[in-house]
């Protein structure tokens, strides 16, 4: 916090000819002292700062020190205030609202006036992923294991991770660390995360290894078949793969050939197209999969 505070208080001086330090002490929350100790740091460092006392006195960068004044321009204060709120946008603490307001300060209007970028991360529950979001951040900057209650494919386990990173990806929040039952990597979905908790075990020290978004990894394996959708859907398709991944039939309906991981998971994502998509081949698929629809059929039977 005390080196966030300091520049934020050098972004300040960059933008205003001169503050009080009643003034810095009032938006940065602490007291007259601590923002005496912050100049005193900042000239340590190689800045020199004055401090005039006076009617007209305050704090300032010295004049005759060469510093670029328009360190960032309107057009990145924008890139950056849109990325503190979209982390609003999924936060319950108002931390980077406080944030934006203490970087915008003289151009704050402008600012606002002229972003047209507006990025909202949160969803229906926002309590509930804000309060999971601040707890792994606390994990994260203490370097501590977290547990808690997963829900997969494969039923309700209980786990306990080092987290390394928090990831926005695929229109959801994940949780990515090292898993200390299957002693590997492993991403977690926070909307399927009950009971979490911190452990007080601290992680271990380990090589990392880089965060790498394999987004498309449940399209590989040795599952492979073709599909043909009705030509309704095809704004779906370009949407999910994009414009150049299928071919058209002479009706202007979609032919794609696919590759997954496993049959069931490729079953369940056809299904969500209803009687828009069928399976062509291979054969035995197809056999399978209408299998599948007509025991779904069999409880909405009267």
């Amino acid at each position: 916090m005390k080196i966030d505070r300091q520049i934020g208080i050098l972004s300040i001086l960059l933008q205003k000819e001169r503050v009080t330090a009643k003034e810095l002490a009032e938006r940065f929350e602490v007291s007259r002292r601590t923002i005496i100790r912050d100049i005193e740091d900042i000239n340590r460092a190689g800045i020199p700062i004055q401090t005039l006392q006076g009617q007209n006195g305050g704090i300032s960068i010295m004049e005759n020190y060469k510093m670029d004044r328009t360190i960032l321009s309107i057009q990145e204060m924008q890139a950056i205030l849109s990325g503190l709120q979209s982390l609003d946008s999924i936060s319950e603490t108002g931390r980077y609202r406080r944030l934006m307001e203490k970087l915008s300060i003289e151009h704050a209007d402008m600012v606002k006036a002229d972003n047209h970028i507006l990025i909202d991360l949160s969803r229906w529950d926002k309590a509930v992923i804000a309060e999971k979001i601040e707890m792994i951040k606390m994990a994260l900057d203490r370097k501590e294991q977290i547990a808690f209650t997963y829900y997969s494919p494969n039923g309700k386990g209980e786990r306990t991770i080092e987290p390394y990173h928090l990831v926005f990806q695929w229109a959801g929040w994940y949780v990515w660390g090292y898993c200390t039952m299957r002693k590997d990597y492993r991403m977690f979905k926070l909307t399927r995360i009950t009971e979490l908790h911190l452990t007080g075990i601290p992680c271990e020290e380990r090589e990392v290894p880089v965060y790498t978004c394999d987004k498309l990894r449940h399209t590989r394996g040795d599952v492979e078949a073709v599909v043909r959708f009705d030509k309704s859907v095809k704004w779906r398709l370009i949407d999910e793969w994009g414009v150049d991944c299928f071919e058209e039939d002479e009706e202007g309906n979609i032919i794609k050939h696919f590759t997954w991981t496993d049959i069931p998971s490729f079953f369940d994502w056809i299904l969500t197209y209803g009687d828009k998509a069928e399976i062509l081949s291979p054969e035995n698929y197809r056999r399978d999969f209408a299998m599948r629809v007509k025991q779904i059929g069999k409880r909405y039977e009267m």
